[in-house]
């Protein structure tokens, strides 16, 4: 019975798709807003509906991993009441990566670690240094998501992933004038919904952020 279960759950990740309806860490924490647009072939077209985030300055490195964690942990000081108000602040997901690539394998890329501020903060987020306040307006994303832990050996072709899914939609030309005007070291942005203690069930997913004035031309 337990080998035949290891087997039922191996088909199920092999048949779960790139994406889903909503991630089930939502179900517990608060997350951005969101409607869905448009799905196809594992993407899903998403608007944001004007998050606000709490985001570092750009961090220079070659591993998205150890930028991710060095983000990560000045944000949890900040939501831990290390900021002018010194005001506690409930956690959020995704916590959110920006990456600009860089030219070359060794070169450093430039990463902005970003935290959600939940509603309740929103009108008036504590200030802290070397934080910024990021307000969006609305906006759409193309979303991929997968499993498992992000590394630097698969973002890439998880990102690469994506930006094949939707090169030859309606989006592809939007997303691709949106992102720099073609892949290979084009922005992308990684979100991760679970704590690195939660091995299961674990929720990750590519973003490519597209605006507004790019989504009307893309549907003319």
């Amino acid at each position: 019975m337990v080998k035949l279960w290891g087997v039922l759950s191996l088909v199920m990740v092999i048949l779960m798709p790139a994406y889903s309806k909503f991630p089930p860490t939502c179900n517990r924490i608060e997350c951005p807003a969101y409607d869905v647009i448009d799905s196809g072939d594992e993407f899903e077209i998403r608007r944001y509906n004007s998050p606000v985030w709490a985001s570092t300055a750009p961090i220079p490195d070659i591993s998205l991993r150890e930028a991710t964690r060095a983000g990560f942990l000045q944000l949890f000081d900040y939501i831990q009441g290390k900021n002018s108000y010194n005001e506690k602040i409930e956690m959020t997901a995704p916590v959110i990566t920006e990456v600009s690539p860089s030219d070359g394998p060794f070169c450093e890329s430039s990463f902005v670690v970003s935290f959600y501020v939940p509603g309740v903060n929103q009108a008036d987020p504590p200030p802290a240094r070397g934080l910024h306040v990021q307000r969006w307006n609305s906006t759409y994303v193309a979303v991929r998501q997968f499993g498992g832990f992000v590394s630097d050996e698969n973002i890439g072709s998880e990102a690469a992933a994506l930006d094949e899914s939707v090169f030859d939609t309606k989006w592809g030309a939007a997303i691709s004038k949106s992102r720099g005007g073609g892949s290979g070291a084009s922005i992308y942005t990684v979100a991760q919904y679970n704590s690195p203690f939660e091995f299961e069930g674990r929720v990750n997913e590519i973003w490519f952020l597209f605006d507004i004035e790019d989504v009307a031309a893309a549907q003319a």
